[in-house]
Order: C-alpha cells, then structure tokens, then sequence
C-alpha cells in the first residue's frame, strides 16, 4: 500500500515555516522570491584537512533544513561551495593559505591535497546521510567570476591597493555590521590581530592577494593573472561571486557556523551589496558550535578535534548515531560531546530501531494527526528535538502498526536516519573504495588470508571488521562489505 502524505501548496500552507533570521535577530515567517521555490547557499569546507564533527554538526543542521523545506514541498536548488583557494590560516587575511600549508604539511600538490580532503568530505556527508547539494562549486573553478566581480567593485569605488593585493574599503558601506549587530569598535577590535599599515581600515579586507615575487622564493602552486596582477582571490570573494552566479535569482537562505557571522559572511553581504545595489541573502540562520573539554570548540587550531572514522567508525559506531545525536539538541544550542554522550545516542538509535522493526513490513496509512503535530515542530524554527518526542509519541500510540510505520517513515523524510531499513531489514553494500581506510586494509588482508587458505586469520579479521561496525560475506565473486544496522 502506498504512503499518503498531505496535500499542501506552499501559499496556503496552515502551518507557516519560521525561521531565526540572524539579520534580524528573530524569527521570521519565511517567504522565498519565488513561489514554491527556495535557493539555499551553504557555506562548504575548506579542503585542506579532514572535516571533524563540529563541522559536519553544521553540514547536519542544513541538510535537516533542505528536507524540511523539501517536506513543505518546496523545490530546494542547494549550492555548497569547495574552498580550495584564498582561506589563510587567520580569518582576518593574515597567514599562509590553509592549501598551500596543507601541502607542505603532506609533501603533495596543493591540488592534490584539495582533491583528497573533498572526496572525504563527500565520503562522511554519504556517511552520514546527509544530502548533497545541487550544484557542487569549486573557487578554482570560478576565478573568472572572482575577477568579474573585484572588477565591478573597483568601478564602483569600494577597492584601492596596497602592496600585497587589492582590498575592499568598508568605512564606504553604510550599516557594514548589520549581520553581527556589534558596534564597530568591537569589530575594529578584532581586526586588531593583523598587522598590515597599508589598510585604511582595521575591517578592511583583501578581494586579490598577489603572490610573492620569484626572488622570495616562495612560488605559489595556485595562482592566476588578473588586471592587478599575478595572485589569488581572497576568501570571501568566493562565495559572493558563486551564490550571485549559481542563485542570481533566488538568493533566499545562507548558511554557516556561527563563527562566519563577523567576519566571512559580513564581508559577503558587504562586496555583495557594494557589486549590485541589491540587498544580499534574505535569511541568515547560522548553526552553534560543537563543544568538547568543557566548553571548548572543537577546532583544527585547537588540535582537539574528531573525525567521522576516528570517532565513530573505528570504534564499531555507525555514523548515523552521531546524527541522531544532533537532532536532540537545538541547531541554535552548543552541544557538548563527549564519549558518554556517544554511548548513550548509540543506545536511544538502537532502542528506536528494535521499536521501528517490531512494527513489521507492512505500511498503512500516514495519520494526518500526526502528521500535522510533527510539521508544527520542525515549522518552529526547525525544533527537531520536539521532532523526536512526536515520533516517541507515535511509537507509543494507538495507530496500528502499519499506520504507525507509515507515519514514521514519512517523518524519516526529514530525520534521515534510515529507518526503512530497521523496518525491511536491509543493508547496503559497500564499495571498497567507499570504506574507511582502516577496513580498506583489513578487507585486503582477509582477501589475501582466504587466498593462502589461512582460515584462523580470515576469521580474526573479519571479527576486527565487525567490531568496527562492517559486516563482511563471502560470495562466488569476491567478498562483500556491508554496513551493520548498529
């Protein structure tokens, strides 16, 4: 029986979606430009290391952001940014660029480094089930963009020179802390970390840095001519450039970590506005940080952070528990992580697919009721953990179990944690290129014990990958690798 989901049109929605709207400082009923349409930017990784939790907690709240517009039944067009270029170790336009020092760090090409650390990125968000987005854009690939818009700017008065590139004149943009609501002092105060006696302005910041002469001995690995001369765009400029040229038109919801509000995403709206005259994104909604060792962030400058593998899959944790985890705290709340917390995610995830298998395979029909009490929490301000206490709350209903399953698998459209296959029992196969590298090398191994017939040996590694949370079965055509519903 096929599921039934209720019929709604955007404009006549009974349940309005709101959203906190970090320009304003409130909730707001969201209205995108186009009817029934919504153009979401997403800030994307900076691919010089691998992305940790922290990060990814951002990525999980957009993704639960896109299915719940989706789940109003609004086409999503998503763009996420690669930033593989012009990110220097201080915010502030100061330092080494992070892929210029991750290649030295490795011994590769700054181009190497940048195709390695986005194919991991691409490799949790999978693990993670987090949706990808429409349109992938890398800045390498949209430096013409980059030098388009600088171009404009400089036209309309907002740039000048200095010795080591062309920057952006924010004493010239009225209102330039609109999105951070901190006085300019404030802002002039933390600017204070870069020392560079050519800016006008302690908030002004590079559009193009130029690359050291040859006589430095310093040659940059990425760099490109432009009409100021060899170099690099700056960061910001990124994002403006490719949410202007991928969403020209539908420039609705921007997202990002808290931390990109003073300085990253300031800078955007402020070259936005400057280049077309126009205001910039509608809504800004920014996601809190993940905090470890009490109270602290978790950073790659910190040294304290924690990765999709060496957190949770080296340790026999599915990925999808650190999801479930996510969704028990607000997106607008710090959460804590620690490896007590972990356990007991792993626990309630379990405990609610034992609960969603013992419903059986058979789908009734969704319960409009229900249905209605969940749509009115993820509509207020996307309150997933209240999310989770309507689904609690079905379980514990007096729907039948058909119905039940269909209600809760029409909730899983914006919880993604798989709860089909609790319900139908199956599992994924995996490519081996899919796998972490810690199972890639236990799968060869088991391969090349089986070959010498050494079966004491294949069956300690196949314990060894199942404890890391892979199931592993022998067929006529190789070994086969699949993930444990855990």
């Amino acid at each position: 029986m096929t599921l039934r989901f209720v019929s709604q049109s955007n404009s006549n929605n009974m349940t309005p979606l709101f959203i906190y709207n970090t320009l304003s400082r409130k909730k707001e009923e969201f209205k995108p430009i186009k009817d029934g349409q919504v153009g979401v930017y997403t800030c994307g990784p900076t691919v010089y290391n691998y992305a940790h939790l922290g990060n990814l907690r951002s990525y999980l709240f957009e993704d639960f952001l896109v299915r719940i517009l989706a789940y109003n039944n609004y086409q999503v067009k998503r763009v996420m940014n690669i930033t593989d270029v012009g990110h220097l170790t201080g915010d502030m336009n100061m330092g080494e660029d992070k892929m210029e020092k991750g290649a030295m760090r490795e011994g590769k090409s700054a181009w190497e480094i940048a195709t390695f650390y986005t194919e991991s990125f691409k490799k949790d968000l999978l693990a993670l089930n987090i949706q990808e987005p429409n349109i992938w854009c890398k800045a390498t690939d949209n430096i013409p963009e980059q030098i388009a818009l600088i171009k404009t700017l400089e036209e309309n008065g907002y740039t000048y020179r200095t010795t080591d590139g062309i920057y952006f004149d924010t004493a010239k943009v009225k209102k330039y802390n609109k999105l951070s609501h901190l006085p300019l002092e404030e802002l002039r105060e933390g600017a204070r970390v870069e020392k560079n006696p050519d800016k006008k302005n302690l908030t002004d910041f590079a559009l193009w840095k130029f690359s050291p002469m040859p006589e430095d001995g310093t040659k940059r690995q990425m760099e490109w001519e432009s009409p100021w001369g060899v170099g690099f765009p700056g960061w910001h400029i990124e994002c403006s450039a490719m949410s202007l040229k991928f969403l020209g038109s539908q420039l609705d919801i921007h997202c990002g970590g808290i931390d990109h509000i003073n300085i990253h995403h300031t800078n955007e709206i402020a070259q936005s506005e400057a280049a077309t005259g126009q205001p910039f994104f509608h809504y800004w909604l920014h996601g809190a940080f993940l905090n470890i060792k009490g109270g602290k962030k978790m950073a790659k400058s910190e040294d304290n952070f924690l990765t999709v593998e060496n957190a949770l899959i080296k340790k026999g944790i599915s990925p999808l528990v650190y999801r479930f985890a996510t969704l028990q705290v607000h997106y607008r709340k710090p959460m804590e992580y620690s490896e007590e917390g972990l356990k007991q995610a792993a626990q309630g995830y379990q405990s609610l697919l034992n609960q969603v298998a013992a419903l059986g395979q058979t789908k009734g029909l969704v319960s409009l009721e229900w249905q209605a009490k969940f749509l009115a929490v993820i509509n207020h301000d996307l309150n997933l953990p209240k999310a989770l206490a309507v689904l609690a709350s079905v379980l514990k209903s007096k729907l039948s179990p058909a119905d039940k399953l269909a209600t809760i698998l029409d909730f899983d459209r914006v919880l993604g944690l798989h709860l089909d296959q609790a319900a139908s029992n199956v599992v994924v196969s995996l490519k081996l290129s899919d796998l972490p590298v810690v199972v890639q090398e236990l799968v060869k191994k088991r391969q090349n014990a089986r070959t010498e017939k050494d079966w004491v040996e294949a069956d300690r590694l196949r314990k060894e990958i199942e404890d890391l949370g892979y199931l592993i079965k022998d067929a006529s055509d190789g070994q086969k690798v699949e993930l444990k519903n855990n």
